[in-house]
């Protein structure tokens, strides 16, 4: 039985879960959530418990339809959402019938918000995943944005809800102008010590020609050592490459598998979230920690989460 109706889809909403692992090496991007956090909490809130599939909208203008009852909840960058024209919470489980109305307002403090539904989406899995991969044309439905009309089905919810609301020092503190911390490296080397200092001293403006892909960076450019180019190797989500233009890309979900340019750094996992939903025109700051802090910084993260679902 079909769940939801799409009325609108806003600028761009796609299905996705946490992405499509194991084909890499196959040049197949791994996709997924580009704010894995809200993703995966938002999960959580509706008692999905694997790698369900939630709606990642992208600028807001969204409106549903539920075409029955439905758990759901909304996680992302604070934002007036409305369920029948009554205000209702980010970061907390709801309950819609058959004929409730859901709207989101256009984007004003983020980029993306997710939209999660007890069972999670249903749709084929492709590669083990149900992420769209835009550019490759698969996943999600079709491969392609949802569009109006659109009507998506769920599965039967596995597990229980262990909580109703997420608690304010779980939810990342989105900001227009965040200061992302980094772990230099794998090949900082090749960056001159006048490159260095101008990547951490200044403010980089995120580009319009931004996506999910990469996040583009304008601002002072970063020297190289001799040139940009390195014998092509692997990318991570958050690795920061500095191409022959000296401005900085951070990789996001739908990064290509394998990069020839230089990576200054590396975005630490807890600040993804804040680099995937800074809005065009907006700043980013970046800021040098060690290895084994931004491993901390995870693990007392994990234990939070563990902690309060254990309560």
């Amino acid at each position: 039985m079909k769940t939801i109706r799409i009325i609108n889809p806003g600028p761009l909403t796609t299905i996705q879960d946490r992405g499509r692992y194991g084909f890499q090496d196959r040049g197949v991007p791994v996709s997924g959530a580009m704010d894995q956090w809200a993703y995966r909490l938002g999960n959580l809130l509706v008692g999905n418990r694997g790698n369900e599939a939630a709606l990642e909208i992208t600028l807001g203008g969204f409106k549903a339809e539920f075409l029955t009852d439905t758990c759901f909840c909304l996680c992302g960058p604070e934002q007036e959402v409305r369920l029948n024209n009554q205000i209702i919470s980010t970061w907390a489980a709801h309950q819609a019938v058959s004929g409730d109305v859901l709207s989101l307002d256009y984007g004003r403090k983020g980029v993306r918000w997710y939209l999660a539904l007890a069972g999670g989406v249903e749709v084929p899995l492709v590669m083990g995943s149900r992420s769209t991969y835009l550019r490759g044309g698969f996943g999600g439905l079709e491969g392609r944005p949802l569009r109006k009309g659109d009507e998506l089905t769920v599965g039967r919810p596995k597990g229980s809800r262990l909580l109703t609301a997420i608690p304010k020092e779980l939810i990342p503190d989105y900001s227009p102008e965040p200061i992302l911390r980094v772990v230099l490296g794998p090949q900082d080397e090749a960056i001159s010590p006048e490159g260095l200092a101008t990547f951490f001293s200044s403010r980089y403006s995120v580009s319009q020609r931004s996506d999910r892909m990469g996040c583009l960076l304008d601002g002072p450019i970063i020297q190289h050592k001799e040139g940009p180019d390195i014998i092509s190797d692997a990318t991570a989500f958050g690795s920061i490459q500095v191409p022959g233009s000296g401005q900085p890309i951070i990789l996001m979900a739908d990064r290509q598998t394998v990069g020839g340019y230089v990576k200054i750094a590396t975005v630490i996992s807890v600040d993804l979230p804040l680099a995937a939903q800074v809005l065009p025109g907006y700043r980013i700051h970046f800021k040098e920690i060690g290895l084994q802090e931004a491993q901390d910084l995870l693990g007392e993260q994990e234990k939070r989460l563990v902690d309060i679902l254990g309560k």
